[in-house]
């Protein structure tokens, strides 16, 4: 965080302890005053400072691989987030898919990449998506508040998974896993780029895919002037893979997938393998993986080899419930969806301090088992086959005891008011005159 001229790493500091111990209210305002920072300091250092969150992620990175519980058996994990806004004046803010309310909604939406491994689980890498419209004539002025870097271009969800796969490789992670829910896993041509970086995914698909459990044969018709038409004709022996699920040559096994704090996870699963066939015609072979819970069956597509076992590829096409943990603690634990800013910068620097407080609590978690194994007894006198893990809550928890916020005096708290209720009168002074001028 040092730049040409300054060292503000000590307001990376404050900022990174603010996330950590405050309970709610994380947006740079708050954080500044919980933490002895002036408000104008703190907004200055998330919002403009040209200190490079692209650099610290990259790393944290490093630091995450040198880890020797993540260097074998980890999966990369492919998801996005989307917050409700207010207005559109956010850096990436637009009316689109709003997972979390299930509807297109006024929303700004990052994709992240974690990373997985034996129930240890943080936030690897993010980007900030740009609906095609920010990249309008008419929208130039706003890129240009929101300090839209010079030469992003628009890139769709996939293709910004995709860059943060490529980038992961290019330092050398150990890991050759992908699993990504059914906005990734449909397109067989991200698949595909899976495949290219040596990959081995687990890509849910929607129950209405079409699969051949035989190779087709495709050819190319040609239309009425004599050119080959734009769509091959497939035939063979086709099915929706939801047809699957209920077919006679479907074996299902039950398998038990790891232990959890509730008993063992459990869940029926099939495979068949399958064949897909891409744009150009050119076919593709690989698996499909059905697993069905009480309620719900979901499938995936993958290109694990002939000699992994059933067992294998269930455990690890289910390592995709850890990423929607770390978006849920990201949220809950370490005030995600609190934050507000308008710039692109303060949206990439909150990023950078976010996976910096999912990667200190982790390498908490991961020091913690490490030095106070388990305690046998413990296990036998509760009969249980596995001790509840600490969690980021509880190291929260345990940082605000040692390290306890400071708590206003009386003086503060009115100046505090006073300063609110001064800000709301300028406010309303400022929206009076741009209603009388012409």
């Amino acid at each position: 965080m040092r730049t040409q001229t300054r060292d503000t790493s000590a307001y990376g500091l404050h900022y990174l302890s603010g996330l950590i111990r405050m309970e709610a209210g994380r947006n740079m305002a708050n954080i500044g005053r919980k933490t002895n920072v002036s408000e104008q300091n703190m907004q200055q250092f998330i919002s403009d400072s040209p200190w490079s969150g692209r650099e610290l992620i990259s790393a944290l990175q490093t630091e995450i691989g040198f880890r020797e519980e993540f260097s074998e058996g980890s999966v990369f994990l492919i998801d996005e987030s989307a917050e409700e806004k207010a207005g559109g004046h956010s850096a990436g803010a637009g009316r689109q898919h709003n997972g979390r309310l299930g509807k297109v909604e006024m929303s700004q939406v990052g994709v992240f990449l974690g990373l997985a491994n034996n129930g240890y689980h943080t936030w690897y890498d993010g980007e900030l998506y740009f609906p095609e419209h920010w990249f309008s004539e008419k929208d130039a002025n706003k890129r240009e508040r929101v300090g839209m870097p010079e030469g992003i271009v628009f890139r769709t969800k996939l293709e910004l998974a995709l860059g943060m796969l490529q980038r992961a490789k290019e330092k050398g992670v150990p890991t050759e896993i992908v699993d990504c829910d059914s906005l990734y896993g449909r397109s067989g041509w991200l698949r595909d780029e899976f495949a290219e970086l040596t990959l081995e995914y687990y890509a849910d698909i929607p129950e209405d895919t079409t699969v051949y459990v035989q190779p087709p044969a495709v050819t190319w018709p040609l239309t009425k002037q004599g050119k080959r038409a734009s769509k091959p004709e497939v035939s063979g022996l086709a099915y929706k893979v939801k047809e699957l699920k209920s077919h006679a040559q479907t074996e299902w096994r039950s398998l038990t997938l790891r232990p959890t704090e509730r008993g063992e996870l459990t869940a029926r699963f099939a495979r068949w393998q399958v064949w897909t066939v891409r744009t150009d015609g050119s076919v593709r072979e690989e698996w499909l993986l059905i697993r069905k819970d009480k309620k719900k069956t979901s499938y995936s597509l993958s290109n694990a080899a002939p000699e992994v076992s059933l067992l294998t590829m269930a455990q690890r096409k289910s390592q995709r419930h850890f990423i929607e943990c770390s978006n849920r603690d990201a949220k809950s634990e370490l005030g995600w969806d609190e934050f507000q800013a308008l710039k692109y910068r303060a949206w990439e620097h909150n990023l950078a301090l976010t996976i910096m407080a999912s990667w200190f609590i982790t390498e908490t978690r991961l020091d913690w088992a490490h030095e106070h194994e388990l305690d046998p007894e413990l296990l036998e006198e509760l009969e249980l086959e596995v001790l509840p893990a600490l969690s980021m809550a509880n190291v929260r928890e345990m940082l605000r005891a040692a390290m306890p916020l400071p708590q206003l005096t009386p003086l503060q708290s009115a100046q505090l008011v006073a300063k609110h209720l001064d800000n709301r009168a300028r406010s309303r002074k400022s929206r009076l005159r741009r209603a009388l001028s012409p």
